[in-house]
């Protein structure tokens, strides 16, 4: 007996299963679902985070997020009450043909990271080089950690 529901492959009955494209339909699927539930990325409500790494060092924390495409002019980083905000928008490109298949991310984005410790807020630098956005935040003399000589007695 035949299905009741009708089904449509997209591919020829001979083409090979790749389970990499199944994954990837279903991810699509799963951000359909997550904007029609709560709004484009685009919007308020949602958002994504870049991906970033954090190392501390003696005397800084190092901060590194990737953010392929954005401007400079685009980012907008603070530093409120011990929390490092990293936001901004990457822009869609204004394209010539259809877009048939997006995956790069665009819209806005934000990232916050509670710093532990006092910092010298007036000494932060940040630059962008090649999409990725490397902040340094110095720690305040007394954050540092100070190492202390033990000494033999007797």
């Amino acid at each position: 007996m035949s299905s009741l529901v009708p089904w449509r492959r997209r591919e020829s009955p001979l083409s090979r299963w790749d389970p990499f494209r199944e994954l990837e339909e279903m991810h699509e699927r799963m951000g359909r679902l997550l904007e029609s539930s709560f709004g484009a990325p685009g919007g308020s409500m949602l958002g994504w985070s870049p991906l970033v790494d954090v190392e501390e060092t003696e005397d800084a924390w190092v901060i590194e997020a990737e953010l392929p495409g954005v401007r400079q002019e685009d980012i907008n980083l603070e530093l409120r009450e011990g929390e490092l905000v990293i936001s901004g928008e990457i822009k869609e490109r204004e394209r010539k043909g259809q877009l048939r298949r997006q995956v790069r991310k665009t819209g806005r984005f934000d990232y916050r990271l509670t710093l532990p410790g006092d910092v010298q807020s007036d000494k932060i630098e940040a630059s962008l080089d090649r999409g990725v956005l490397t902040v340094r935040v110095p720690k305040s003399p007394r954050a540092q950690p100070k190492r202390i000589e033990v000494k033999a007695t007797g």
